[in-house]
């Protein structure tokens, strides 16, 4: 295993949380921006550890890590919405993510990050639509902006984020690329 389990993340919200509109989310820093993701896609969060490179992939696809016998692919949110590559410290981990396929199967994915901050309830009436500009992150990307405790929190629609669709065309691309490029050699 490539990293200890720091978190196990808990599903138990009560049918007060849901009916008075608030929902849980894990807030989460890359660089100076807070974001956030439903709690109910967190399996758990690991320390960072090696992670094994797969050739021809998309730069925001560092690699993948075995967890507990299952292969994970771990992509780097920084480099994902056109950043620069997360600089790995000692308070990077790898929150890793459960998301429904479209056939019902479960897909787990790795998502690095800088620092892992809290779990927050976020009341649904604190939350605004994407803004059409301003940040560095595609509108798609983007379920909502939350104000919590004098700072915005961008609300992450993970789906979109880590669509397979999406990345395996890059992937493609990517592979496309390196193919006309040693043909033109």
């Amino acid at each position: 295993m490539t990293g200890q389990s720091l978190v196990k993340v808990q599903h138990n919200m009560s049918v007060a949380q849901v009916q008075h509109g608030s929902t849980q989310y894990l807030t989460f820093m890359l660089g100076a921006e807070m974001f956030a993701i439903g709690i109910l896609h967190i399996k758990e969060i690991i320390e960072y550890g090696a992670l094994t490179a797969v050739p021809m992939m998309p730069g925001f696809v560092r690699g993948v890590i075995n967890l507990r016998g299952a292969v994970v692919p771990v992509i780097d949110l920084s480099s994902r919405f056109g950043g620069p590559a997360s600089e790995i410290t000692r308070r990077s981990c790898i929150v890793i993510i459960e998301l429904q396929g479209a056939a019902g199967e479960t897909r787990v994915l790795g998502a690095i990050v800088d620092m892992v901050s809290a779990v927050l309830e976020i009341d649904s009436g604190n939350i605004e639509p994407a803004p059409s500009f301003g940040t560095r992150v595609r509108n798609d990307f983007i379920a909502g902006m939350a104000k919590v405790n004098g700072r915005f929190v961008i609300l992450l629609d993970v789906e979109q984020v880590l669509s397979l669709h999406e990345m395996a065309a890059l992937a493609s691309a990517q592979e496309a690329a390196a193919g006309a490029a040693l043909t033109a050699a």
